[in-house]
């Protein structure tokens, strides 16, 4: 029997969960769907500035399974880019982080849903 997979912590949902051209005629296009922890991959390792062993110990999973969400997240992102795709925020194997404090989560900053008011949307 294979083992259980893991659900992989995130801070929060993201505020806009679809993105695309600006052509009226967009909902039409091909969707490109990223998960929710692809998203938080990017969010961590890119913009965050987090290298992936960072990322993992947030994420509570294995380096290697955020360096294959990771790079999942970043050909999403590409196809989305390149063949003007919508790029659509949802779905996965997560779990809201629960603000309790530990040396990898909401305790030490690391989570924006506990920062300045901010209360994180669930959609």
């Amino acid at each position: 029997m294979a083992r259980p997979r893991k659900r992989r912590r995130v801070c929060y949902l993201p505020e806009n969960n679809i993105f695309g051209p600006l052509d009226p005629d967009y909902l039409e296009a091909e969707v490109v769907i990223m998960s929710v922890e692809e998203y938080e991959a990017i969010r961590w390792i890119d913009y965050e500035g987090l290298i992936q062993e960072e990322c993992a110990q947030r994420m509570n999973v294995a380096r290697t399974t955020v360096q294959r969400i990771y790079n999942d997240a970043r050909k999403k992102l590409a196809q989305a880019l390149v063949d003007g795709k919508v790029l659509r925020i949802e779905g996965g194997d997560y779990k809201i982080c629960d603000g309790q404090i530990d040396i990898y989560g909401c305790g030490r900053g690391h989570c924006r849903r506990h920062q300045h008011g901010h209360k994180g949307r669930h959609f």
